[in-house]
């Protein structure tokens, strides 16, 4: 069976396909197929190319710079964008604080941050997870306390997991307002907080695979206006699940998956392995579940599906996509053999000469490792299926 869309949207897909076939820059598309590491100037150069064709923030309404596009359309660009070979869009701003503040901020907050978002000028670190409140986000226990002059919050506290702090300058957070409300999820607002400001301190997290993608940020009498609370005071648990749900749809990399398969197609004929018929139904399996997968994903987008900010259906996405990521990332290193044992944190940087490892294989150990979080970031995959879990028990 084969996905079938309108004649509008198969041209809109050639459209973004020649787009990303002219505009990518030759060594930023290197890196994404060869699964080597991006810098932070790597992210900026293509996200300022998507902006200026008014394409880097496809979720946002056209007043705010969207481009007005369909879900289905979106879908297609995230897809067609992958498979270019283009970095995905990771910044925290444009898929979750931006949506945020368009739904809940002040016009204030939205001419102050969304413009710099849009332009990459401002990066911003999601500032959620903490020490033993990492899935169970109603368990934070950074505090925000108001000022006798009602000016300032005063935040104190531990963030961990926070990626890319090391490049952003400004963090959206989840902190307690009100440590005797009744129900934990009561006591929490949404705070916008400067990086640069003093009590802020970042410390990198060295990961499996050797990068520091990942940070932990500590908060030690951080003074924040009080105008950088989003939405009402206590709040902050409704909007922090309305992001999420933003979250949790993309972490089903879809076009990852094809990405990767197509990858995994590529590495078996240069082994020799094309026609190795175990590998080959392997192969045929994980097309055969990401087509279930993509299906699923299309019918959340379809004009019949009431919620555009889906929580079960979400959750379900993020479980199975992940997992799948994980099981072909797994078959590259199988595949790969005797190739993938050896890893060297330069093969990230495509510092390795390639007559000691050839490029489209020097990066698949780390690849494999760094894939480990997959299930892990955004809501641990368990946590995700006791909320499914529950979600029908109560239907």
């Amino acid at each position: 069976m084969k996905l079938t869309f309108s004649p509008s949207d198969e041209a809109f897909r050639q459209e973004v396909r020649a787009f990303v076939m002219a505009n990518l820059p030759t060594d930023v598309r290197r890196k994404v197929e060869f699964g080597l590491r991006l810098e932070h100037a790597d992210y900026v150069t293509w996200f300022r190319i998507l902006e200026a064709r008014g394409w880097l923030t496809p979720g946002w309404p056209v007043e705010y710079g969207g481009p007005g596009w369909s879900h289905v359309q979106r879908y297609i660009f995230d897809e067609e964008t992958m498979l270019g070979g283009a970095p995905r869009i990771i910044a925290s701003g444009i898929q979750m604080l931006g949506p945020v503040l368009i739904a809940f901020g002040t016009p204030e907050q939205k001419a102050k941050y969304l413009p710099d978002i849009r332009q990459s000028k401002t990066w911003w670190a999601q500032g959620f997870s903490e020490p033993g409140a990492g899935s169970d986000l109603a368990a934070v226990r950074t505090t925000a306390v108001l000022e006798p002059d009602g000016r300032h919050f005063v935040v104190n506290g531990h963030k961990v997991w926070t990626s890319y702090a090391h490049w952003c300058s400004m963090m959206f957070a989840l902190v307690r307002t009100d440590p005797n409300a009744a129900k934990p999820q009561e006591g929490i607002s949404f705070l916008l907080i400067d990086m640069n400001s003093p009590g802020v301190q970042v410390r990198p997290i060295r990961m499996l695979e050797g990068g520091t993608d990942l940070n932990e940020c500590y908060l030690d009498n951080v003074r924040v206006p009080v105008e950088n609370l989003v939405g009402e005071l206590n709040h902050g648990w409704s909007y922090g699940k309305y992001l999420l749900g933003h979250e949790r749809t993309g972490i089903a990399g879809i076009g990852s998956c094809k990405q990767q398969l197509r990858r995994a197609r590529a590495l078996a004929a240069s082994q020799g392995l094309d026609q190795d018929p175990v590998l080959q139904s392997r192969l045929a399996q994980f097309e055969i579940e990401l087509m279930a997968l993509e299906f699923t994903a299309l019918r959340m987008l379809s004009d019949n599906q009431q919620s555009r900010v889906p929580a079960v259906e979400a959750s379900m996405l993020k479980v199975r996509g992940t997992e799948l990521r994980q099981a072909i990332y797994e078959l590259l290193v199988e595949v790969a053999g005797p190739h993938a044992v050896p890893f060297e944190e330069a093969a990230l940087r495509g510092e390795l000469d390639d007559s000691a490892s050839p490029a489209e294989l020097s990066a698949l150990a780390a690849n494999y490792l760094d894939a480990r979080k997959l299930s892990i970031y955004g809501g641990v995959n368990e946590v995700q299926r006791n909320l499914i879990s529950k979600a029908f028990l109560a239907a």
